[in-house]
């Protein structure tokens, strides 16, 4: 418990000392990130009107790096662009139609528009909607996340 407090205090110093603190670790709240489900769980986050940032796990060590640059993003860009995690082997219909063997990787998904009647559709019911898919190939970071939606004309938050 002493030593504890001893951090504690230490840290509290660095704080009003230090023009460089950074402020890490941060203090990120609640979770922002989305765990997949269901196919059904992300049309209805398309349907939604944001982009989604999409990471398409497996595990491994470079996955750890990943999930908290995942929760840093989710939490600076929540609700304006949502971020959803995919476990692949938990999940195997959903990676293996993105087409990719390099695991983990990263997509945004935006711009859901309702698609026109392309044919004949047999079940009224059933909506078709059109998504771009961008690849992300950036740096794997919040940085990264933000250029990329700068470079594509993606609002990442309120201000912009």
């Amino acid at each position: 418990m002493g030593e504890a407090s001893f951090f504690d205090s230490m840290i509290r110093h660095l704080r009003s000392t230090s023009r460089y603190y950074t402020g890490y670790p941060k203090d990120l709240g609640p979770s922002q990130v989305i765990h997949f489900t269901s196919e059904r769980q992300f049309i209805q986050l398309l349907q939604e009107g944001h982009p989604i940032v999409v990471a398409f796990t497996i595990k491994c060590a470079y996955t750890k790096h990943l999930d908290k640059v995942l929760e840093e993003a989710a939490a600076e860009f929540y609700p304006n662009i949502k971020v959803m995690r995919v476990e692949c082997p938990k999940y195997p219909g959903f990676c293996i139609r993105r087409e990719r063997k390099d695991y983990p990787f990263i997509e945004i998904f935006h711009s859901p528009e309702q698609a026109a009647n392309q044919g004949r559709i047999a079940d009224p019911n059933i909506t078709k909607y059109t998504v771009k898919a961008l690849p992300f190939n950036y740096d794997v970071s919040a940085y990264g996340l933000r250029e990329f939606f700068k470079r594509h004309g993606l609002r990442a938050s309120g201000s912009n």
